[in-house]
C-alpha cells in the first residue's frame, strides 16, 4: 500500500511537472516576436548594437533575434532577409537600413501588415515608420569637426575620408565637419572616398600626403578608415592630428597610448537596446515619440579605460563560443 502511494505521488509530481512545462511553453510562444536586421555583424560598432538589443530581449522576455548580411555593402542580400522575415509575421521590426530608398519598397509592405517597422543607426526619413532611434549625424559630424579644429590653427589644411558613398549617415558626418571646420578658419583641400567599390579599405592617406605634403589634420567618417590613415601617417613619422567616429575598441585603445588625442563615438548599445524596448511599446499599441536621440560621447584618455572595459563586457561572446547568426 506504501508502494502505492508512493507511486502515485511520483506520477502526481510528473504530471504536474509535465503541466508546468507545457505551461511555459504556451506561455513562450505568446512572447512578443521582434527581429532586428542590422547593416552587418562584422565590426564592434554592429556587435555592439547586437549586445544591446539582446540584454533587451533577456530583460523584457522578447522572442527576439538579430541577423545581418556579411557586409555593409550587400544592400540586396539585406533586402532578401527583409522580405524573408516578412514572411515569418514578427510583431515587429528594427532596421538599420543600408540603403534607405532601395529599404522603403519592402518596408512599406510591413507597415500594410500593420507591423511596427522602427530605424536604427540610419534614418529613411519614411513617412510611416514607427521612430527612428540614433545618432544626429550631422552634430556628431560638427562636434567631430570642432574637436579637430581645436587642435589645429586657422588657415591650417585638412583632408576628409568618407565612408559608404550610399549612407545618408557619411553625407551627414561630413556636412557638420566642413561647418565646424570652417567655422573655424580650417582650409578642407581634399575629400576622398575611403573604401573602393567593394567594401575594402583603400590606402587612400598615402596618395593624400602626396598631392598635400602641408596636411596638418584628417576627419574620417568612420574609425576603421581612420585608423587605417593613422598607419600611413605613423609610419612616415609625421604628428598629424585624426578624429573619427564610432569609438570601436582598436580606436579607443589607440587613445589610451597617446596615439590619437580624442574621438566622437556613438552608442550603439543603446540603440539595440532602446530599439527594442520601443518596439514592445509599438506593439502594445503605446505612444511611440518620432525620434529619439541616442547621443554622441567624447572618448579621451581620462575616459578611454572605462569605455573599454564597457565594449570588453558586451562584447564577450556568449556561453564562450562566437555566436553565430544564419
Amino acid at each position: 500500500m506504501k508502494k502505492s502511494w508512493i507511486v502515485s505521488l511520483a506520477c502526481a509530481i510528473l504530471f504536474s511537472a509535465f503541466i508546468g512545462y507545457m505551461g511555459k511553453s504556451f506561455a513562450k510562444e505568446d512572447r512578443p516576436k521582434v527581429v532586428v536586421i542590422l547593416k552587418s555583424l562584422n565590426t564592434d560598432y554592429w556587435k555592439s548594437m547586437k549586445a544591446g538589443a539582446d540584454q533587451a530581449f533577456a530583460d523584457f522576455d522578447v522572442d527576439g533575434k538579430v541577423i545581418a548580411p556579411a557586409s555593409e555593402y550587400r544592400v540586396t542580400e539585406q533586402i532578401t532577409m527583409l522580405k524573408n522575415v516578412l514572411k515569418q509575421q514578427p510583431d515587429a521590426l528594427i532596421v538599420a537600413p543600408s540603403q534607405p530608398s532601395a529599404a522603403i519598397p519592402i518596408l512599406a509592405e510591413y507597415h500594410k501588415k500593420h507591423i511596427p517597422v522602427l530605424l536604427a543607426d540610419t534614418d529613411a526619413e519614411w513617412k510611416d515608420q514607427t521612430t527612428f532611434i540614433g545618432t544626429d549625424n550631422s552634430t556628431l559630424g560638427k562636434k567631430a569637426g570642432e574637436l579637430l579644429g581645436s587642435l589645429l590653427y586657422p588657415r591650417d589644411q585638412v583632408a576628409i575620408i568618407e565612408g559608404t558613398s550610399v549612407s545618408t549617415v557619411t553625407s551627414e558626418r561630413v556636412k557638420g565637419a566642413k561647418e565646424a571646420l570652417e567655422a573655424a578658419g580650417i582650409e578642407i583641400v581634399t575629400e576622398q572616398p575611403g573604401y573602393d567599390e567593394f567594401g575594402n579599405v583603400k590606402s587612400v592617406m598615402e596618395s593624400i600626403l602626396q598631392a598635400h605634403p602641408d596636411i596638418k589634420g584628417v576627419f574620417a567618417t568612420d574609425d576603421t578608415i581612420t585608423l587605417a590613415a593613422l598607419k600611413v601617417i605613423e609610419k612616415r613619422g609625421l604628428k598629424i592630428p585624426v578624429v573619427g567616429t564610432d569609438g570601436i575598441r582598436d580606436m579607443i585603445k589607440s587613445i589610451q597610448a597617446r596615439r590619437i588625442n580624442a574621438s566622437v563615438a556613438q552608442n550603439p548599445y543603446d540603440m539595440g537596446y532602446i530599439g527594442v524596448e520601443q518596439a514592445l511599446r509599438a506593439i502594445n499599441g503605446e505612444t511611440v515619440v518620432t525620434r529619439i536621440d541616442s547621443g554622441v560621447d567624447i572618448i579621451t584618455t581620462d575616459n578611454a579605460k572605462e569605455k573599454l572595459d564597457f565594449l570588453k563586457t558586451i562584447l564577450k561572446p556568449r556561453y564562450g563560443l562566437l555566436q553565430i547568426i544564419q
